[in-house]
Order: structure tokens, then sequence, then C-alpha cells
């Protein structure tokens, strides 16, 4: 299966600059599989498109400052944190690369200093940050800023856009963008209609908008990034499951968590790991009954999940519509629900 297969054309400008305001006043693509039919709606119309009983689950977690940018020997540098180790340890994209060898030492400021420990074979360092534990939580929260996908030039975004309203626990170096159309109204609208709003963990690294590296879609390898699903979100989905009502995921993020956590037979598990879960047409998808999404670069792992569960003929149709409508692609950007 090749690559180009997932490939489309998207003029610039319909890469998406700042969120709707409100949120929730996005364009909303409904994609029914079973009739190969696509409708247009607005996100806040998305209770219309739901029952009584339906779960969303959603993926709480919360984007940290991970970059942090100082100046070393008079040149500007950054460490992109992508993940924690432990109490003093992260690994890190460092630029420029060649500064920041095996042994290199950085005053960051007057209450931080970060020692390269070593450097992998895919260019990512271990950084050894000084003080550790919750004083560097600290430190970092207020020397890092918020990382915005490349595609975003506005300068002018505020970091809590790139935060979903009901992030709670940090670790994701990009947002879960399917949930930053919800606004807390919306949520509430959910509840008295009987919806039953689940939620799920997965800290985003930074593989997860890369293109496809390879010519052939196999040959990929995909990057891991930690999950939890707790034992209460269990028990929710599983009693769903057996009352035989919808779960609809909101983002491929917890699509990732839903699929890792299921396992045949016994139903979902709860508890945490590491999941390297790669989704790609041919999948023989376990839990999931609509998926709730935004509109991925081409060639991505993100746009190979989406065309897995709706089918690339069909999901590539809606792409081409939507271009066509002018929706407003990426995180940022408008929304799909697909059914």
């Amino acid at each position: 299966m090749k690559a180009a297969l997932f490939d489309y054309s998207l003029p610039s400008s319909l890469i998406a600059q700042k969120p709707a305001y409100p949120r929730d006043m996005c364009s909303l693509m409904h994609i029914d599989r079973a009739k190969g039919e696509i409708t247009h709606k607005i996100f806040n119309e998305l209770p219309s498109l739901l029952r009584e009983g339906d779960v969303l689950v959603f993926n709480d977690s919360k984007v940290i400052p991970a970059r942090i940018l100082f100046r070393h020997n008079g040149n500007e540098t950054e460490l992109f944190l992508t993940r924690k180790i432990n109490a003093s340890d992260w690994l890190a994209i460092g630029r420029p690369g060649r500064r920041l060898k095996e042994g290199a030492v950085f005053e960051i400021n007057d209450d931080l200093r970060a020692e390269v420990m070593s450097v992998r074979e895919d260019g990512q360092r271990i950084v050894r940050f000084s003080p550790s534990g919750k004083k560097l939580d600290h430190i970092l929260e207020k020397a890092g800023i918020t990382p915005l996908p490349p595609y975003i030039k506005n300068p002018r975004v505020n970091p809590e856009e790139y935060q979903t309203v009901y992030a709670a626990k940090k670790g994701s170096v990009a947002a879960p963008t399917a949930g930053l159309h919800f606004t807390k109204g919306l949520l509430g609208r959910l509840k008295g209609k009987g919806i039953d709003l689940q939620f799920v963990t997965l800290h985003v690294g930074t593989g997860t908008f890369l293109p496809l590296k390879t010519d052939n879609v196999k040959e990929h390898k995909m990057h891991s990034e930690f999950y939890e699903m707790s034992g209460n979100t269990a028990r929710a989905l599983n009693r769903a499951r057996l009352e035989k009502r919808r779960i609809i995921a909101v983002g491929t993020t917890s699509v990732r968590v839903l699929e890792s956590s299921f396992v045949q037979g016994e139903g979902f598990k709860a508890g945490f790991g590491e999941t390297a879960i790669y989704i790609y047409p041919g999948y023989k998808w376990k839990c999931i009954d609509a998926l709730i999404t935004n509109f991925h670069l081409p060639k991505s792992t993100l746009l190979l999940l989406t065309c897995s569960f709706g089918g690339r003929r069909l999901i590539l149709k809606a792409y081409k519509e939507a271009v066509r409508l002018k929706y407003r692609f990426f995180s940022f950007g408008d929304a799909m629900m697909i059914e």
C-alpha cells in the first residue's frame, strides 16, 4: 500500500491560523459510512447527531510548555521536551543539534541547569535537569512556552486556545485537537441529553503529526505514547457495550487508548502503559462506533487512521469537498464526525 494513496492537494489559505470563536461555531462535516452520504452542520449542532446513552470518550491530557528557549555563548538555543523519564531526566529535541552533544552543559537561567546525558539514534537527547522533582516541574512551567505546530504562523495565539476546556493531566507536547471544539456550554448540553462523557489519557508526542517517511505504508514505524484508562471508565465502557450503546471517540488519540485497552472476549481493561498501535486501512476495528476528528495533514498516520475507519475513497471524497467548500484544516480547523 503506497503512501501516495493518502495524498491530497490543499491550498495553504485553508490552514487555520486561529480557532473559531466561540470554539463550537466551527463547521462540522457529518459522514454516514453506510449510506456514503456527506452533510454539513455547525459543531454546536453535535447533540442532534447523538442519542441518549451514547458515550463520548475524550482525551484529558494537557499540553505542557515544552519549548525551552535560551541563549548559550550568545547563540539562540532550544530544548523541545518530548517526554518525562523520571524526576530529573527528559527526552528532548535540541536546536541547533551540533551544540547539544553528549556532555554539554547549559545554564538556562539562574534557577535551571541542563546536561545532555546521551544522544539517541533518532536524534533525541536525554537531558538531566537540576534541580529535580516538583521544584523542577515548577521551574519548567515558568521557563517554557506552549509549542504550536509549525504551520500555525499567528504570533498572537493565546496558549489557552491550544488547550481543551477539560484538560487535566499534564504531559502532551501537542493538543488532542478534536477536543478543542468543545465548550463548557456544549458539554453541559450533551450531559442534559443523556450523553455519557468519559475520559482517558494519552500524552501526545511529537511523532503524532509527522508525515509518513516510507513509500510503503506498512514500513512506517509508529511512535509510542503513554496512555491510561481508569477502572471507572473501563466499567462504564463495558456496560455501554453490553447495553448496545454507541462508543464515540473524540479524536484519534482517544482511539489509540480505546483500541489498545480492549481485549477481544473480555472487553476494556483498566491500566496504563505505552502504546505504539498503528492503524491504517486493513486494520480490524474492535470497539468504537463513531469518530469525531479534525482534517489531517496529507500522508499522515492520522489520515491513515481516519481512512481505515471511514474508508479511503469516502474520506478522500470528503476532503475534496471540504477543500471546495473552504473548510478550515488542521489543529485549529473544522471537524468531521464519521459514523
